[in-house]
């Protein structure tokens, strides 16, 4: 996989990426990290939602664009989650393994999302990401992470959202499992081999003016937008 760092007239299939989690597990940390490379060494809490647009080519010229959605940790009760949620491919369940009730809290979020696709035919792939593992000490076993993605059917991922550990490599197999390419360990491997560390200072992410649909691609240089 490499990333598509043009703008030609391609079609790009597109799939709707819902980050949730508490506040405070790293969620747009880990978002920044795969769209833009960088880490911050804080963060302003999200309120709402904010959106960014990543292209992406997969094996076989597969083009794929990945509208990730970085929802706000305070939003669990809120009544926009829902609307936010609505037509998603994809959901990333993100707590922190340095925090064990961020991992419980995890109930709630995951009941949520199956609430709303109760009816729905199409379910999304949903995936289990314990983030922050470059800190210690751990309080969420590996152990305890995996029995809880078999026994509710989530993909099970680590990764660091600092160090960049395996977050290509999450966002790769998601996206590829959305479009039903296989990927060989090889490749695997080499977006696991991604990692890097660069810090780069906070600025504060905008907030949507109201709108809680899809918003049109800015047409700035980069492979990832800010929305």
């Amino acid at each position: 996989m490499m990333d598509s760092d043009s703008d030609d007239e391609v079609e790009h299939l597109q799939y709707k990426v819902i980050v949730m989690g508490d506040g405070a597990v790293g969620k747009t940390s880990l978002i920044n990290r795969y769209c833009q490379d960088g880490f911050a060494q804080s963060y302003k809490q999200t309120i709402g939602v904010d959106f960014f647009n990543k292209k992406i080519v997969l094996p076989g010229q597969v083009n794929v664009t990945l509208q990730i959605w970085d929802i706000g940790g305070q939003q669990i009760g809120g009544k926009m989650l829902g609307k936010y949620i609505f037509g998603c491919a994809a959901v990333l369940l993100v707590y922190d393994t340095t925090n064990p009730d961020s991992f419980k809290n995890v109930d709630d979020w995951l009941t949520f999302v199956r609430e709303e696709f109760r009816n729905n035919p199409k379910q999304p792939h949903i995936s289990l990401v314990g983030n922050k593992i470059d800190l210690a000490p751990r309080q969420v076993k590996p152990e305890k992470h995996n029995a809880y993605s078999t026994d509710h059917h989530l993909v099970p991922h680590f990764v660091s959202a600092k160090s960049g550990e395996k977050v290509n490599a999450m966002f790769t197999k998601i996206a590829a499992e959305l479009t039903g390419v296989q990927l060989t360990k090889a490749e695997v491997e080499g977006e696991e081999s991604k990692v890097t560390a660069s810090i780069v200072q906070h600025q504060a992410a905008p907030t949507p003016g109201g709108s809680v649909g899809p918003q049109p691609e800015k047409e700035s240089g980069g492979d990832c937008n800010v929305m």
